[in-house]
């Protein structure tokens, strides 16, 4: 089946090329890796918690970056005015649901976020599982469960929420509301990171911050992994364990663009609902 046609080089020299600013309400521990991948791809960051002034950097800003990974109930209220002032000023958010499926807090706000008019939802297969309403086996922020459906359940979600859905696992799947894509990059070595689903949901507000949701979504999931290979290949420097290679990866997202990738044989249409 076909798939979009995605031409990588071009997506990365437009996201580099307008440097759009990204806004992000996110999670304390990996906040300063979501600040140096948006930076990394060429768009620049600008991180909040303060609802006080949350409306005037979303107001100016190309795209919106919401992850419940450390939910407050003042980060709440602040995700909830940003999300107001993305639909105000036509700003494309990308939601990361983190630990969707552990808590009824995540739950509720994670479903309550995704009703906002988000472009794209961004978890693993267990948080795109839970945010359906069925059942999902989620440990902490890992999914551990079973997902033999999960291009069906991803579609669900993408028809529940009306925006593109990234699921990340073994293999990435990018669902629209009618199609589902498999998008076969990555390495082990990323899942041995923490953090790492944080930095894809920071890849994604970057790419659609300057693409269509569909195209930057299929974008940004295969320059990630691509940037996982890279490093784990030690194009970028030596690895020698997840510290470095985190390291590498890094370099590997802000080197990738010189590689020319092509991403025309990763990608595979695998689901098209009546």
């Amino acid at each position: 089946m076909s798939h979009p046609p995605v031409d990588l080089p071009d997506a990365l020299a437009t996201v580099a090329e307008t440097a759009p600013l990204v806004t992000a309400v996110t999670n304390r521990v990996t906040v300063a890796d979501v600040a140096q991948t948006v930076d990394h791809w060429g768009a620049l960051p600008v991180m909040s918690e303060d609802e006080r002034e949350v409306d005037e950097l979303v107001a100016v800003a190309g795209g919106l970056l919401l992850n419940v990974g450390t939910i407050t109930a003042s980060q709440e209220e602040t995700m909830l005015a940003a999300s107001e002032a993305a639909s105000d000023h036509d700003v494309p958010v990308v939601l990361d649901p983190v630990g969707a499926g552990a808590t009824d807090t995540r739950d509720r706000v994670s479903a309550t976020l995704a009703d906002h008019g988000v472009a794209a939802i961004c978890g693993n297969y267990g948080e795109i599982t839970a945010l359906t309403g069925a059942d999902a086996e989620v440990r902490g922020v890992e999914s551990v469960g079973d997902y033999d459906d999960i291009a069906e359940t991803a579609v669900a979600c993408a028809r529940q929420s009306d925006a593109v859905v990234v699921a990340s696992g073994e293999t990435d799947v990018v669902a629209t509301t009618d199609a589902a894509y498999e998008v076969a990059v990555g390495t082990p070595e990323m899942g041995e990171v923490v953090g790492t689903g944080c930095t894809l949901g920071a890849t994604l507000a970057a790419f659609l911050a300057a693409l269509p949701a569909e195209r930057g979504a299929l974008a940004a999931t295969a320059a990630f992994g691509l940037a996982g290979e890279a490093a784990a290949a030690e194009e970028f420097g030596s690895v020698s364990g997840p510290a470095s290679f985190q390291t590498a990866m890094r370099d590997a997202v802000a080197g990738l663009a010189a590689t020319a990738p092509d991403a025309s044989d990763r990608i595979t249409r695998v689901l098209a609902p009546e």
